[in-house]
């Protein structure tokens, strides 16, 4: 069933007159249904000329300020002498329709003056074909899909030029056309192309897949279109660092916003001029979305910073907590690059013990995603074996969101430490022993000197939940506490200078000062433990 009724027959008159294709005559019509929409473009040609049939074997087809220009119907079914373009004084150039398809001096169809060809090359199993080949030629893993489109924002105006026309139109008829009545472009495109993309790919089409497919259309030939928008509002078109013009699809829908309808009418013709060419596909891209891989990880050297260690440009350190993890997920996941997170962090020369300090990675733009947890754990085996420094354990898949849990909270979650305390003077078993009584002890914390330069200057509170001391010699004894987290632990005990207070030496009235120091637990349940 043919989808345009009486009430929309001016109006296709005028559209088709102007050199609007059927697809886009349908959604000024409001045809918000998908079937018409998929009917190839010669059958959809077809069957609007028969239904712009009148009695009289003629079809009248009005435009703004000329007079009727009437063309017979056999001139349409045998050639169609059509007219696509006007000029100031009325008159019509005309172009020829062959095999269904209007020709132009470029191309082999008369090109859409509001969709610049989108809706007329770009929909046919061809140019779909063109992009699934570069999808698989990708070498992503997907078992879905979302795809994306990018238009000129030039069609914006011509969208808009040709609502005005039609508003007009159906005035005359005393009809009116609101704006949710016209079917969006991006719409009519998605009905026509999502189940040809389904059918050639073999996986569905999904709005929330992590796996995108873009095309972004340019077509240079109506560029300048928007920019008489500029003169008239000037605060809609602001120069961005990230975008190459001010010309965007938002900043142009802003603009026509505001433009008043006769304002528009003298800057802009309506309808809009009929192109020589389509559009050109300025690039076909493939992009997955970032996956993430959290577990928790040991470390064992004193000799090994979390993160690569390069000051003025200068590798301190040959490798790296994040890099011997991430080296080896960068490769299995075959992804571009990552970012590394962790619950904390110890000092280059601080061991992490025990349960191991939880830890997530971001992996950008990976190709391959599915994995088992047999694949999991055999990835795991293949890190821990790879170095002596390091173990990870309980490496897993999470989601974005359950990064959070990670982060959550941090600072009312306790840390573990044991640390090799020197003091100046000799000490004996008894002069530490008190240390063992206190309990949720209040220090202030200036920033310390030495990360002052990456951290802003601050006084912070924190709280020594817990200590236990074993004496050693009289210079040395172990100290074992229970912090709040975002504690330094070296401060504590040595003092900073009197920038923490009070301080392990100012609490025994010795010098102190940490000889070694572990991170014996982080006390953040996640990401959860697995079965070995």
């Amino acid at each position: 069933m043919f989808p345009l009724t009486e009430e929309n027959k001016h109006v296709a008159q005028l559209l088709l007159s102007t050199g609007t294709c059927p697809r886009c005559i349908f959604r000024f019509c409001g045809v918000d249904f998908h079937a018409p929409y998929k009917l190839p473009y010669k059958e959809l040609l077809n069957e609007l000329q028969k239904f712009l049939e009148t009695e009289k074997d003629e079809l009248i087809l009005e435009v703004p300020n000329p007079p009727p220009k009437k063309i017979r119907l056999q001139e349409l079914e045998d050639g169609i002498d059509r007219i696509d373009n006007l000029s100031q004084n009325g008159e019509a150039k005309v172009s020829n329709i062959e095999d269904g398809h209007i020709a132009s001096k470029n191309s082999n169809l008369n090109v859409c003056n509001v969709c610049l060809g989108i809706l007329q090359e770009f929909c046919e199993k061809e140019f779909i074909k063109k992009v699934c080949q570069k999808v698989e030629a990708s070498g992503f893993e997907f078992t879905n899909l979302v795809f994306s489109v990018s238009f000129p924002p030039q069609l914006s105006v011509r969208e808009h030029a040709t609502s005005l026309l039609v508003k007009q139109e159906m005035g005359k008829q005393s009809l009116s056309l609101g704006r949710n009545d016209i079917v969006q472009l991006k719409e009519a495109y998605k009905w026509i192309t999502h189940p040809l993309f389904s059918e050639e790919l073999g996986v569905p089409i999904d709005g929330k897949s992590l796996f995108e497919v873009s095309v972004v259309f340019a077509h240079p030939e109506t560029v300048e279109d928007c920019h008489f928008l500029r003169a008239i509002c000037p605060e809609c078109f602001k120069p961005a660092k990230n975008k190459q013009s001010v010309f965007t699809r938002m900043a142009v829908m802003k603009a026509l916003n505001k433009i008043k309808e006769e304002d528009f009418r003298k800057q802009f013709p309506c309808p809009p001029n009929s192109p020589k060419a389509v559009c050109t596909v300025l690039e076909i891209e493939c992009a997955h979305g970032a996956v993430f891989v959290a577990g928790r990880y040991n470390k064992y050297s004193r000799n090994l910073p979390q993160t690569p260690w390069i000051i003025d440009g200068e590798r301190k350190l040959e490798s790296s907590v994040e890099e011997l993890i991430s080296d080896h997920l960068l490769a299995v996941f075959k992804a571009e690059s990552f970012n590394f997170s962790s619950s904390g962090r110890e000092d280059v020369d601080v061991r992490t013990l025990g349960n191991g300090r939880p830890f997530a990675i971001e992996l950008v733009n990976p190709h391959r995603v599915h994995f088992t947890s047999q694949e999991i754990k055999e990835l795991q085996q293949k890190i821990n074996n790879s170095s002596n420094k390091i173990q990870v354990r309980d490496l897993q898949l999470v989601t974005r969101e359950a990064i959070g849990h990670m982060k959550e909270g941090e600072e009312e979650k306790t840390k573990s430490y044991s640390a090799l305390i020197w003091t100046n003077k000799a000490i004996q078993k008894k002069d530490i022993e008190f240390l063992n009584d206190i309990k949720d002890l209040k220090i202030d914390q200036k920033t310390p000197l030495r990360v002052l330069h990456r951290r802003p200057l601050a006084v912070r509170t924190r709280i020594i939940h817990s200590m236990e001391t074993r004496y050693v010699d009289e210079h040395h004894f172990h100290l074992y506490l229970k912090t709040q987290a975002g504690t330094y632990i070296k401060e504590f005990v040595h003092g900073d200078f009197g920038r923490t207070k009070p301080n392990i030496g100012s609490l025994m009235n010795v010098t102190a000062d940490i000889l070694e120091l572990d991170v014996e637990s982080v006390d953040v349940d996640w990401p959860p433990a697995l079965d070995d």
